[in-house]
């Protein structure tokens, strides 16, 4: 939705904090607005205007002397507004303006009342309060500069030269000068021995289908993002049966090499059946790589599986702004939450698949969910994600882990979530796309995809540069060649010990071969044989 900074602490120059803030303008390219307080502290804000869009301007004063910007979409702001703020004058009618009331009228102890992806920083005075939604949906960072002034910020760019240190600022917590980070988010699940309810097929496709009406709430077109595996497929017919109610169109976007692309000929299927407005987008491996510069700048990481699978994201994000379109669903969550990446055949118990499931979910922040909001949001493009909505996590989360281990199903992942929608009276998707093989995004735009950018990033880096590797980047060595080609494209425009340590390798257990492409397991169905082999690193 937005791109936030916020510096506590007097002495910053105003006209260089607007610049600082412009480095994200990308993330809002609407409007842009910035306040100083009375005590000299600093709130900046660059928007895309999704609700209210003539009066919800940021940063926004409360009731008295709190002012706060926001990231994010409160799902829950009319409920709120309509029950414990009912008291409160507002301003507007952006949900972002809850949170200032709801911290006059709590104290910093409000966060958990929240539903929805955010970011935000409330100033009132000389107080403070930082939070971030309870997964990581949306980004934040932190960190304090040479003179003790404290500084958040949706991405690294407008502090990563300001800071003498900065991290990542953990998803699920908030932060005060008072309390330190406070962990608001403690679900029951996260002690896998709560993973033990039996599977309820009716309780999840209500779950997820109200996980999905809450993200259609907009003032703006919506659209979804369709690859015609299981996770967006479903999200895609979700959302097309909610908007046909309304008498709405969907519009659905895709993106491969080109028309014989895995997941290209799948989504068209599923586009046919649903009835989208069904756009597909091309690229070729050349203008991918032309772009691998600019990407990494945008996504702060240098992970591969990240860098490979944002690439088709990118330009699929910058096709759907160039359309009028500002908000999309995608299907990011599912394969953590059920345990749907082929590696997970390979788990060594039922003890150990349930803690993995749990673990992926934790870090969904490092990897897939910076992905898809830094990918999009380069074109002021926000994704919403139904499969990480809290109340479907609690029931999803729980059910035990032989009711979602593929071996108990003769090999087929994701079961249960399959057979939650596999309903013949009215199906919500083809039979054979319900029950198609999991695609990775990235080997599903067309396997040459990754076949060539591993070779182009190998015909960069010497073996004498390989050799050095760990001289070069002590930490987080890189062991492949193409990890290092990210790493140096990183390093020109982070190159802060902090930076690199924000970063997390998205790497497969229980498998011999570590390379993240699905195609790596040797359970894909069209397994390569070059991938594939235990020699090959990453």
């Amino acid at each position: 939705m937005c791109g936030i900074l916020a510096i506590i602490g007097k002495g910053k120059d105003e006209q260089l904090v607007k610049q600082l803030s412009k480095r994200m303008s990308h993330r809002g390219p609407d409007e842009s607005d910035i306040h100083v307080t009375e005590n000299g502290h600093i709130l900046s804000h660059e928007r895309l205007s999704i609700i209210d869009l003539h009066s919800g301007r940021q940063p926004i004063q409360g009731c008295s002397t709190a002012w706060m910007v926001h990231n994010g979409e409160i799902y829950n702001h009319q409920e709120l507004r309509d029950t414990i703020l009912k008291d409160h004058v507002f301003r507007s009618k952006s949900d972002s303006e809850v949170i200032v009331h709801l911290y006059e009228k709590f104290g910093y102890d409000f966060v958990h009342l929240l539903d929805g992806d955010f970011a935000f920083v409330v100033i009132d005075g000389d107080d403070y309060i930082a939070g971030r939604d309870p997964l990581g949906v949306k980004p934040l960072y932190y960190g304090v500069d040479e003179r003790g002034r404290m500084y958040f910020a949706s991405e690294m760019k407008p502090i990563a030269d300001q800071c003498k240190t900065f991290s990542t600022f953990p998803p699920g917590h908030y932060y005060t000068a008072e309390t330190g980070f406070v962990k608001y988010y403690t679900p029951e699940y996260e002690d896998y021995t709560a993973c033990d309810t039996e599977v309820d097929y009716t309780a999840l496709r209500e779950a997820l289908t109200e996980a999905t009406r809450k993200r259609l709430m907009s003032d703006v077109p919506i659209g979804v993002l369709l690859s015609g595996g299981l996770d967006s497929s479903l999200t895609s017919a979700i959302a097309a049966r909610l908007l046909k109610e309304k008498g709405k169109e969907l519009h659905s976007f895709s993106i491969g090499l080109d028309a014989d692309a895995p997941d290209a000929k799948a989504a068209r299927k599923v586009a046919d059946f649903l009835g989208t407005t069904h756009h597909e987008i091309h690229f070729t491996i050349e203008q991918g790589i032309e772009i691998l510069d600019k990407l990494i700048w945008h996504l702060e990481t240098y992970d591969v599986t990240s860098v490979r699978a944002s690439t088709p994201m990118y330009f699929l994000s910058k096709a759907i702004t160039d359309m009028g379109i500002k908000v999309v669903l995608s299907g990011e969550g599912a394969d953590e939450v059920f345990g749907g990446y082929l590696y997970f055949r390979n788990a060594p118990s039922t003890e150990d698949f349930t803690k993995e499931t749990i673990e992926r979910v934790q870090k969904l922040f490092t990897a897939d969910l910076l992905r898809a909001d830094k990918s999009t949001m380069a074109h002021g493009l926000e994704a919403r994600v139904p499969f990480l909505d809290k109340a479907f996590l609690d029931v999803a989360m729980k059910i035990k882990g032989e009711e979602k281990q593929p071996k108990t199903y003769d090999g087929k992942e994701k079961y249960i979530l399959r057979k939650a929608f596999d309903t013949p009276e009215q199906p919500y998707l083809p039979d054979e796309v319900l029950w198609r093989q999991k695609e990775q995004f990235s080997d599903g735009v067309g396997y040459n995809w990754i076949d060539t950018l591993i070779e182009y990033c190998a015909a960069q880096v010497t073996d004498e540069q390989m050799e050095q590797a760990a001289a070069l980047f002590p930490y987080n060595t890189p062991a492949t060649k193409e990890a290092y080609y990210y790493r140096t494209i990183f390093h020109k425009y982070y190159p802060q010990v902090s930076a690199a340590q924000t970063v997390r390798k998205w790497i497969p257990k229980w498998q011999e071969n570590q390379d993240p492409s699905g195609r790596a397991n040797s359970a894909h169905v069209q397994a390569d044989v070059e991938i594939a082999k235990p020699s090959v690193n990453v």
